[in-house]
């Protein structure tokens, strides 16, 4: 599939489009609002659904292999070491302050659920298959970041080691209990557990509304996006940058340990897609609770307002595209 076809069809379709008339609604200044309760609701439904479905395609794989250890294996990997990464390009090309830089390097090596529930419906748009233990992966890939990105700034910063003793237990706590990461695993082990019959009993409610669901919360996460925007007029050049080549190198991991790995096209788009997007929910809560010195009014618009668009609009595709022709 030729990229240009695929960038003109991913732009096309009504997720995206209700995204970018959620950011011009922002720009306009329109009261047109989403209310908490409504998209924290969709946010549940969401993950339900993507969780119970990889559930279900996991409780027809025939067995554990080694590929779907290795793919396991490989995306706990990234998620300890791509913060290293991430510290050491910002403290080479930006004057941030270490406690700000290790904050925002664990949102890069973390993930993030909407931009990976985005890419999954690009591909059932495109009628292209995925292995369900992908979900696994995804679940199983935010804490380890938290932990490297927290152990970057106790090493660099030594006056965040009292307050990170202090919030340890909360912030266990907000690792292990995260109610986006507990509904997920929750529901992936549902959908494994009752298998095609439990998702024929749901499939009305977790199949069928799921594209208009996706419409309406990537319309309420434009009108975030565009609340953020106004904060990149403190961000250097060289600092909005990080936000566009940072998810092209995970792009660029994900591939090929995708391809070493032996993934087909959809699994290794989603799993490239995982390790190229950045975190602004679970990760932005835990390094607030354990680096309250970090500047959130950096970090917090970095994923959220650069690196979250870019994927959704440029990402998805682009890996997509090479995924087709590398992985095949």
């Amino acid at each position: 599939m030729e990229i240009l076809s695929l960038f003109t069809q991913n732009l096309l379709s009504p997720p995206i489009l209700f995204f970018a008339l959620g950011i011009l609604a922002g720009f306009l200044r329109s009261d047109l609002d989403v209310p908490d309760q409504i998209s924290r609701y969709l946010s549940i439904y969401l993950m339900m659904a993507i969780g119970f479905k990889g559930g279900v395609a996991i409780a027809e794989t025939p067995s554990f292999d080694f590929q779907i250890v290795a793919t396991i294996c490989a995306g706990l990997a990234t998620g300890f070491t791509q913060p290293f990464l991430g510290y050491l390009l910002l403290k080479w090309t930006t004057k941030l302050d270490r406690a700000t830089a290790a904050a925002i390097a664990a949102h890069y090596g973390s993930i993030s659920m909407v931009t990976f529930v985005t890419a999954v419906s690009f591909l059932e748009t495109n009628s292209v298959i995925y292995a369900g233990y992908i979900v696994a992966v995804l679940a199983l890939m935010e804490a380890p970041a938290i932990l490297t990105g927290l152990f970057i700034a106790h090493r660099a910063v030594p006056e965040t080691i009292t307050a990170g003793k202090q919030a340890t237990p909360r912030l266990s706590r907000e690792i292990f209990t995260n109610g986006a990461i507990l509904l997920l695993t929750g529901s992936f082990l549902i959908g494994w557990a009752t298998g095609t019959s439990g998702l024929e009993k749901m499939h009305g409610f977790l199949v069928e509304p799921f594209n208009g669901i996706l419409a309406l919360f990537l319309l309420d996460m434009g009108l975030v996006v565009s609340r953020q925007l106004h904060q990149l007029k403190e961000f250097t050049v060289r600092l909005a940058a990080f936000g566009i080549y940072m998810p092209l190198i995970g792009a660029a991991v994900g591939l090929s340990l995708s391809k070493l790995i032996g993934l087909d096209t959809g699994t290794g788009t989603l799993f490239t897609v995982l390790i190229a997007s950045a975190s602004y929910i679970a990760v932005t809560a835990a390094m607030r609770l354990a680096l309250p010195q970090a500047k959130v009014a950096i970090y917090l618009p970095m994923s959220l307002a650069i690196t979250f668009p870019f994927n959704i609009i440029v990402g998805i595709p682009l890996y997509f595209s090479i995924a087709e022709k590398w992985l095949n």
